[in-house]
């Protein structure tokens, strides 16, 4: 067999290939921007996949764009909407926060939800002053605030888990922080806080633009703003029982939702709307009234002894309208004191938030208690300006006192004729009443006289039991032994609680209650010898003597756990009133002229009866007459 052998040509030929080869391989190999394009697109489809398992997407008009809620807000692409281009891998797409301070608070705005997450007051520390611990009214994802979005095709979208990109800058001495919630490069919703200098107040301005393109604007957005409020004070009951919904409705109108487990308002044209703790407050306020809202508040304090760190629970949705396609709302944020001259101060009515009593009891509270207590402890101690301020009061309503006293005097005077009265017309007590009211008008002596004084002086009682609950610059203000005036003044802690009393033992309301006791027995025994038995009434004696031990008793279970400026002011306002008793029945009246002025004013010809006693009268004869016709019959 001839043998096969490699000739020249054959290995020419095999260079000449492997040469092309090498030739085709190296002009065919791609570039170094060839080979970045291509990584990037791997990376964007891996990306791309991930974010589909959590994420939402909005339709366009030409293409769909979406909206993660962890770690990318729109595709790692190129996309359109609504004819915009935008690259979406925002650098806000983490949990950073932004902080806003002035001299009297410190604010941070978190990037996810675009809404405070903390707000410290730096003038005002907790129940435990000692351990220096400022307020902080937000902390913690203690409160939240959301708006759903509405796409076209009905999806929602919820602000409180998408990013928004912070831009922070200052206007003069303002702080302005714009955050922006991003669709587009000129659809956005934005977020802009304006904290001014040593103010409680920020500005909030919610706006959209462009939005209308991607959002179904035939219905309002729901904003939901919710709090669970942090206990502040050192009694987290007494602190529950001010701690309600407060809100300005229907042009100037005010109310709140009150205590109890549930409690629900649906007010309307809402112009602004309070969370109110005892002594410390976050409002919602907008220049566009609210059309409607839906305000709930939920008690968290079931047992004290447990539930020891959140009071309630509030919550309020309320619609945001769009006007030509797109939302434009100027709010305000107030976080700070439940001061009354701080919050007057605004002008926007938010010191209606403070429970100074209706009616009468407020104008009490606002024009007289407020301006002298103002007026005093602006110069004296808290606690010696309480005392001073009672006995003002009491001075002042002293004429009326000494009225009351004179009554109670002539009354008992007369006491033994009206007796006599009885015991004539024992058979006939509708003959004896019109006998009684004869001599009263014959001796010029009024039986209303002595009850009027004491109606008066309710409003000033009642307006008090508001004011000193509710005056601020009491808080953590101390006096003697009472180490806080608008908090209970612990002197023994008790191993034990004792139901509707407490763990402790609170001193002003023990001589509050003992003050209280001693008044009423005076004055007890002045009412019973000067008020006949009436037969067929109850033993007014005898209950008489039950109240002047069930009062005292009350005082010293009730006000255990109230604010001992309340207790102080009880306590110094009964002593005053002892000793205005005692003075004036030692020097101002005199039995022997009572009576011998009474005999005098018998001779004389009847007063003309007043309206209420002339109208008594006339029911009086018209009830005998109907007694006699039914006897005929």
């Amino acid at each position: 067999m001839e043998e096969k052998k490699l000739d020249i040509n054959s290995i020419i030929g095999f260079v000449l290939i492997f040469g092309i080869l090498i030739w085709i391989m190296y002009q065919n190999k791609p570039s170094e921007a060839t080979i970045a394009a291509d990584k990037a697109k791997k990376e964007q489809v891996i990306a791309a996949e991930k974010a589909k398992e959590n994420a939402v997407t909005m339709p366009s008009a030409t293409s769909n764009v979406v909206i993660a809620g962890d770690s990318i807000q729109l595709a790692q692409a190129q996309k359109t909407l609504g004819g915009f281009a935008y690259s979406a891998t925002l650098p806000s797409a983490k949990n950073d926060v932004t902080t806003l301070e002035n001299e009297v608070v410190q604010l941070k705005i978190a990037n996810k939800g675009g809404y405070v997450v903390e707000v410290i007051l730096k003038d005002h520390k907790k129940f435990d002053k000692n351990s220096g611990q400022l307020v902080e009214l937000v902390k913690d994802n203690n409160s939240n605030l959301n708006i759903q979005l509405l796409t076209s095709d009905n999806r929602t979208l919820n602000t409180k888990e998408l990013y928004f990109e912070p831009t922070l800058t200052k206007v003069g001495a303002d702080q302005v922080l714009s955050m922006k919630l991003k669709a587009g490069a000129n659809e956005y919703l934005e977020y802009k806080y304006i904290l001014k200098p040593n103010d409680y107040m920020v500005g909030f301005d919610l706006r959209s633009q462009g939005l209308n393109k991607v959002l179904n604007t035939a219905k309002p957005l729901d904003l939901e703003w919710s709090m669970k409020t942090y206990r502040n004070e050192k009694s987290i009951s007494y602190e529950n029982r001010y701690t309600d919904i407060r809100y300005e409705y229907e042009d100037g109108k005010d109310n709140y939702t009150g205590q109890g487990k549930d409690k629900e308002e649906t007010p309307a044209k809402v112009s602004f709307i309070a969370f109110k703790q005892h002594f410390f407050s976050t409002i919602l306020l907008t220049d566009k009234p609210f059309v409607t809202s839906k305000l709930v508040s939920n008690n968290l304090v079931n047992d004290e002894k447990i539930d020891t760190i959140f009071t309630k629970h509030l919550q309020a949705n309320v619609p945001l309208a769009f006007s030509n396609g797109e939302i434009d709302y100027k709010m305000s944020w107030y976080f700070g004191p439940s001061d009354y001259k701080t919050l007057k101060q605004y002008d926007k009515n938010l010191e209606k938030i403070i429970p100074l009593g209706w009616g009468i009891f407020g104008w009490i509270n606002k024009f007289v208690f407020i301006p002298l207590f103002g007026f005093l402890s602006s110069y004296i101690s808290y606690g010696i300006a309480i005392i001073i301020f009672t006995i003002l009061i009491k001075i002042a309503m002293s004429p009326i006192t000494f009225k009351s006293f004179l009554s109670q005097a002539k009354m008992k005077v007369l006491k033994p004729e009206i007796a006599e009265l009885g015991e004539k017309f024992k058979k006939d007590p509708m003959k004896k009443q019109q006998e009684t009211m004869k001599l009263y008008n014959k001796a010029g002596v009024n039986p209303m006289a002595g009850c009027i004084p004491a109606l008066i002086q309710i409003p000033f009682m009642y307006a008090s039991f508001q004011f000193f609950p509710s005056a601020f610059e009491l808080r953590q203000k101390s006096f003697l032994w009472a180490d806080d005036l608008s908090s209970f003044d612990q002197v023994v802690k008790l191993p034990f609680h004792i139901p509707l009393y407490g763990d402790h033992i609170s001193l002003f309301p023990i001589l509050a209650a003992i003050a209280i006791f001693f008044y009423m027995k005076m004055t007890s025994g002045d009412q019973q010898m000067a008020a006949p038995q009436q037969e067929g009434m109850p033993d007014m004696a005898k209950m008489m003597k039950y109240m002047i031990y069930i009062s005292p008793v009350m005082m010293l279970i009730f006000f255990n756990s109230y604010g001992a400026g309340l207790s102080l002011y009880n306590f110094i306002s009964n002593l005053i009133t002892i000793g205005i008793m005692i003075v004036i029945k030692r020097y101002f009246i005199d039995s022997d002229k009572i009576h011998a002025r009474i005999q005098e004013n018998k001779l004389k010809e009847p007063k003309k009866q007043g309206k209420f006693q002339k109208k008594l009268q006339e029911v009086m004869e018209q009830a005998e007459a109907q007694k006699a016709k039914d006897k005929k019959k």
